[in-house]
């Protein structure tokens, strides 16, 4: 993957890590140009947000049982990856998510 189609998808490679809303209009505007660096990034924002999910339902369900709210605080993990993902695009960099970059 070449430096200018990086650079040329570098925005939207950002967008789609803010929040679903991201994702979804970075998905809409790359399916015409099909630019790979986006592509990336898709993916990886893509896990993410499974993550948080699959994060959301634990904890809830967790709380629930346990009455310990402290758990509700898992919820922060994927923002904290959400960020690491918008450094990485912000920088032009292809690199993979820790923990669930490979998964899928």
């Amino acid at each position: 993957m070449n430096q200018s189609i990086r650079e040329e998808g570098k925005t939207m490679a950002i967008i789609s890590y803010i929040t679903v809303i991201g994702l979804i209009i970075a998905y809409f505007v790359n399916r015409d140009k099909n630019n790979e660096f986006i592509n990336f990034h898709i993916k990886q924002s893509f896990r993410i947000i499974i993550l948080a999910v699959i994060i959301t339902v634990i904890a809830n369900i967790l709380v629930m049982i346990t009455r310990l709210q402290f758990l509700s605080n898992l919820n922060v993990i994927p923002f904290i990856l959400m960020g690491i993902g918008a450094i990485n695009a912000n920088q032009l960099k292809v690199e993979k998510i820790p923990f669930i970059g490979d998964l899928g």
